[in-house]
């Protein structure tokens, strides 16, 4: 499970690796030069902005399966970062942005449902939180490159990091179809005896077909998914909302999807504005953006997670929107910068475990691959108007930017405490079921206190 796991985290790394290579490339003068850009206003919006434009291809996931659409996504991510790399004027560069953005949510989306059905459920959240968190080695990996290649003065110094973002997806589309297919779709196309076979080999210690936790998943599955299947028209999104619990379902996706505090792309810029010029600087300062919250997710559960990280979120913005209001105080420059990683760092704890982990939960199998797909529209839909408006407003805002994402995060706290329901433990049939009652926050609460007193009696 653990290599498994690996080959599909490339799907995450990749993305992150795209993240910093942008915002750092963004800031290089050899960059600027060559294209024409200035690090900020309409022309780098355009940039970053093409990336976050998606086109929908949730049929592929249902269709052909998960590992599929794993490769098909980062195969189309390969042939846009070449593109990148081999630019020769604005236009080609921001054809090869299109299909890297592109590739990047098709392989993403499906990495997330892939993962939910295979793993374990005492687990599933530590598996999930470390695809997202994967983000950041591709983050680090990118960052420890451009510190050198920034130095050079040629265009090698940019076209180096693209090049260097195929390898990621590279990995997954050679290693993707020497793992096993999900159960769950197996299941569902008529292929019960292979999807056994995967359920004792990764969660069954005996690794026997016939053993009683088997048993019991494939019941549980075979009473959920329908053959058939629910409305398959990729284009028809209204099956999501056909239901109460089907709507409750997609208000937590859509929470997600819009939660996403995009800081990364743009973090030079930032840094910059807050009086740090040194370009090595400012990309040797991304290598503290990596802490996460997957190993302690499936302890302290989803919703406790969320809620507690973003009051935390929400005071170190405050702190960040006083510190920086003013520049030319070294000293209130180092300090703001300081609360702007450490911001990152619970993002990351809170956030960034769950933007994999809690759509691809709480979604039933018939809609997992349509709704994570339309989470995908959510995400970059909310992206893209924060990428074409982010560097207009640095130039016009400055540090009033800081208050727009602390009114947003305020919002999210007071959404979090009354919505959201907690999964942490649950089958994903078992979550189904919580979505069907009249009350799903407060009967996951009930279920929740009755798994820890079955447990506290067990150890008794």
């Amino acid at each position: 499970m653990y290599l498994v796991t690996l080959v599909v985290c490339c799907c995450s790394g990749d993305s992150g690796f795209d993240g910093t290579v942008m915002g750092g490339i963004n800031s290089m003068v050899q960059y600027q030069r060559y294209f024409g850009m200035t690090g900020v206003g309409s022309k780098t919006s355009i940039v970053f902005g093409i990336y976050t434009v998606y086109i929908h291809i949730a049929y592929f996931p249902d269709r052909f399966g998960r590992r599929f659409s794993m490769w098909f996504g980062n195969a189309i991510l390969i042939v846009g970062a070449l593109l990148t790399a081999n630019a020769t004027d604005k236009g080609m560069f921001l054809g090869g942005r299109f299909l890297t953005g592109l590739g990047s949510s098709c392989a993403g989306a499906s990495a997330k449902s892939y993962l939910a059905e295979m793993a374990p459920a005492h687990s599933r959240g530590a598996y999930l939180g470390f695809l997202n968190s994967f983000y950041y080695v591709g983050q680090m990996t990118a960052t420890g490159m451009m510190v050198s290649t920034g130095r050079w003065q040629n265009d090698l110094s940019w076209r180096l990091p693209l090049y260097i973002q195929v390898v990621p997806a590279a990995i997954n589309v050679l290693a993707i179809f020497l793992c096993p297919e999900s159960p769950r779709w197996m299941c569902s196309i008529g292929k019960h005896y292979k999807a056994r076979e995967t359920l004792a080999k990764f969660h069954s210690n005996t690794n026997d077909i016939n053993s009683p936790l088997v048993e019991l998943e494939m019941r549980e599955i075979n009473e959920k998914i329908e053959i058939d299947g629910a409305d398959k028209r990729w284009w028809d999104f209204r099956p999501l909302f056909k239901s109460r619990a089907d709507r409750y379902r997609m208000y937590m996706v859509i929470l997600i999807g819009i939660g996403n505090n995009l800081i990364t792309y743009f973090l030079p810029i930032l840094l910059k504005n807050a009086g740090i010029t040194s370009q090595d600087r400012q990309l040797t300062l991304n290598f503290v953006n990596t802490l996460s919250g997957s190993a302690t997710v499936d302890r302290f559960g989803r919703r406790r997670v969320l809620l507690y990280s973003t009051i935390v979120m929400s005071i170190i913005l405050a702190i960040v929107t006083g510190l920086l209001r003013t520049f030319g105080s070294a000293a209130r420059a180092n300090a703001g910068i300081t609360f702007i990683y450490l911001f990152m760092v619970v993002f990351s704890y809170g956030w960034t475990p769950m933007q994999a982990l809690y759509p691809a939960e709480v979604l039933s199998y018939e809609a997992r691959a349509k709704g994570l797909a339309f989470l995908n529209i959510v995400s970059q839909a909310s992206t893209l108007i924060n990428t074409f408006g982010l560097p207009v407003a640095l130039q016009r805002l400055g540090w009033k930017v800081y208050l727009i994402f602390l009114i947003w995060d305020i919002f999210e706290v007071i959404v979090i405490y009354f919505v959201v329901v907690e999964t942490k433990g649950l089958t994903l049939e078992e979550i189904d079921e919580v979505f069907e009652k009249e009350h799903p926050k407060r009967y996951s609460e009930q279920l929740q206190r009755e798994i820890r007193e079955s447990r506290r009696r067990l150890h008794e």
